[in-house]
């Protein structure tokens, strides 16, 4: 496939992760060319599973696997939670995300936003204790995917950890590791809800030449029951454009890099 061809699936796959669903007029003039060229586009995307066509444009495939959820008052609190600064979020850091790099996605739904906004890149390799994640991107055959394996403690959380996600991680070292948070404060660090997922996470970071938290503005300043890493362990920093120059002050004098999406 030429570079030309690529790179408009890629403008146009971008587009749909902001938008959800465009226009053939919208697309002409996200990626230019022309009208039957951005339809072909449309056929291949389609055939990844990637997109859906529509009469006159296309939509975002929503994944199937959330269905016996969807109803759940409780899972759609979580996901409904900020869920457009965490599609930002996603975003951005998907463009961090070098080809031919292993990269590490810890359980949330800010990191399920990351995993997203990857499904239509080739040639990574992608570790993750979160069996959505896993199931959002398997039917990429040009993304190699690992699930840690390992127990899932409480609900709705699609989070493995235990002894087996601790053991496979031993194995694994990567480039990057995205982590989703309960909590980011500049004193007290990163931090999670469950003891043995922050454990998880720790032992990602310990496999990883790089640390990126992933939080939108809610949680600077807060912090959760079970610690994660410290501040000095972090690298760069994605939240939204709520947070303010206050709230990101202190962690960029403590050297860490803040985007916000």
């Amino acid at each position: 496939m030429s570079e030309s061809i690529n790179r408009r699936s890629e403008q146009i796959v971008k587009h749909l992760l902001r938008t959800g669903t465009a226009s053939i007029e919208d697309l002409l003039t996200v990626a230019g060319s022309s009208a039957p060229s951005i339809r072909r586009d449309l056929a291949r995307l389609e055939n990844r599973g990637l997109i859906r066509r529509t009469h006159g444009g296309a939509e975002l495939v929503e994944p199937l696997l959330y269905e016996p959820f969807r109803y759940d008052s409780t899972f759609l609190a979580r996901e409904q939670r900020h869920a457009a600064e965490k599609r930002r979020i996603g975003l951005a850091a998907a463009e961090l995300v070098q080809t031919g790099e292993t990269v590490g996605l810890s359980a949330g739904t800010t990191t399920t936003h990351i995993g997203r906004a990857l499904r239509h890149r080739e040639k990574i390799q992608v570790v993750t204790n979160a069996i959505n994640i896993g199931m959002e991107l398997c039917d990429q055959t040009a993304i190699r995917t690992f699930l840690t394996g390992g127990v899932v403690l409480w609900a709705f959380a699609f989070a493995l950890s235990g002894n087996a996600a601790l053991s496979f991680l031993d194995n694994v070292y990567m480039d990057k590791v995205f982590l989703s948070v309960t909590g980011l404060d500049a004193e007290r660090g990163a931090t999670s809800l469950e003891a043995d997922e922050a454990l998880v996470y720790r032992k990602m970071i310990k496999q990883s030449k790089q640390v990126i938290v992933t939080a939108d503005s809610s949680k600077l300043g807060k912090v959760g029951p079970a610690f994660i890493c410290g501040t000095n362990e972090i690298q760069i920093l994605i939240t939204d454009h709520g947070a303010s120059p206050d709230a990101v002050a202190p962690f960029e004098r403590q050297g860490v890099r803040v985007i916000r999406a």
